[in-house]
């Protein structure tokens, strides 16, 4: 092929090895994995979940074009000590969440390591409340223990 920048014919194949090894440093899932950026950043440390414990209660304000105040909570997460905002889904669920309360929380949807929707800077969901499922006490179904 004219014009073609790749080694060709029979010991090519060094050059097409080194060739890819410096190229494929421009792909940046490749240099996320090898570099671990994942691991080094993520305040859950690679984990599905984390338990933490409620800060405060905060209203995060959601970006244009919607306007309302999302309910949150900061979490200090138990395993390293790092603080986090989570949302808390679901309608009234901010009453059954109160400081020093334990959670467990978990990544929300959107894209991977980044905020979700219209939440700035929030990158984490409340899933459990004192050990009970916050979707069993928004229906109903389970009552909060008292500690």
């Amino acid at each position: 092929m004219p014009g073609s920048k790749s080694p060709k014919g029979l010991f090519a194949a060094r050059g097409l090895i080194e060739k890819r090894k410096r190229l494929r440093w421009k792909n940046t899932e490749y240099k996320a994995r090898i570099l671990k950026i994942k691991e080094r950043f993520d305040p859950l440390e690679g984990a599905p979940m984390a338990r933490g414990i409620v800060i405060e209660k905060v209203g995060v304000e959601s970006r244009q074009p919607n306007s309302a105040v999302r309910k949150c909570v900061r979490v200090q997460l138990i395993k390293n000590g790092k603080v986090v905002t989570a949302f808390l889904p679901g309608d009234g669920s901010l009453l059954f969440v109160n400081e020093h309360d334990e959670v467990v929380i978990e990544r929300i949807g959107g894209p991977e390591g980044r905020a979700y929707g219209d939440l700035p800077g929030v990158r984490f969901k409340v899933i459990k409340v004192n050990g009970v499922s916050l979707i069993e006490l928004l229906r109903g179904k389970k009552q909060k223990p008292t500690r």
